[in-house]
């Protein structure tokens, strides 16, 4: 079963790598990883997509809590969430299947984001799940080449503020 994890992180050197190793080291499976700054430049939010099993999983939340740099670990699988990955895909095109190339674009609600004599390239965004359907759809038609981001996931609704504990507010 695939699980979606998030991690804030303290935004400084050495702080993906630990993870990283962490994964490594313990020999769990990464099936995808993006990390960037969230609002608060000094924190980082890592979204993790990994598959195993219960016990497995749990190991790997209890590790990540344990890490130096780990301000919160949420796993996201248990809870509302808003999760989307983007995907560019070139494929072959002829003049007789360039407009129905267009529509499957339309219907996946993505964009053309470049065109050659031979080829189109298309930006989809949106869940997992729909990025699959259109790469399964336009595998008909040639993909030359393919780039997918990892997964990047929010827990729905309103979210507390994280702060770090050199940044807690005066509530006197």
């Amino acid at each position: 079963m695939k699980r979606t994890i998030t991690v804030l992180l303290e935004n400084r050197f050495g702080a993906f790598n630990r993870v990283a190793t962490l994964f490594s080291g313990k020999g769990f499976n990464l099936n995808s990883i993006s990390i960037g700054e969230t609002e608060d430049p000094s924190i980082s939010r890592m979204t993790l997509v990994t598959s195993g099993e219960d016990k497995v999983f749990d190991q790997i939340i209890k590790q990540l809590n344990r890490l130096i740099d780990t301000i919160k670990v949420v796993d996201l699988s248990t809870e509302p969430s808003v999760i989307r990955e983007l995907a560019l895909i070139t494929v072959h095109y002829k003049k007789a299947n360039r407009a129905e190339i267009y529509n499957l674009c339309a219907i996946f609600e993505g964009k053309v984001v470049d065109i050659t004599n031979k080829s189109l390239t298309l930006e989809i965004t949106g869940p997992p799940d729909k990025i699959d359907a259109a790469i399964n759809t336009l595998g008909s038609y040639g993909i030359i080449e393919m780039a997918r981001t990892g997964t990047v996931a929010l827990k729905r609704g309103q979210q507390e503020r994280i702060y770090k504990t050199t940044q807690l507010p005066n509530h006197s």
